[in-house]
């Protein structure tokens, strides 16, 4: 996926998370043209801690076959149907 074929991106975190939001850090990362939208997660008993979901609308050429979704560190355990890579 380039840079420029992200549309949107929404980007959740836990309560947990108090310091900048992600939106921030993207911005400083130099996503300027990029609509972003942060927002904090509810907290819910035994969910996994310190986590940031990012939600990308992207445009993707026809026939490029399915997106895979992907799930770092410990996130991986919320889906086990999925190979991950990393």
């Amino acid at each position: 996926m380039r840079p420029e074929d992200i549309i949107s991106v929404i980007f959740t975190a836990t309560p947990d998370l108090n310091a900048a939001f992600p939106a921030a850090a993207a911005r400083q990362l130099g996503w300027t043209g990029v609509p972003l939208l942060d927002a904090v997660e509810m907290a819910v008993p035994g969910s996994l801690p310190r986590v940031v979901r990012v939600l990308l609308h992207c445009l993707v050429e026809e026939g490029a076959g399915p997106l895979q979704p992907v799930y770092l560190g410990e996130a991986a355990s919320l889906r086990p149907d999925l190979e991950f890579f990393g």
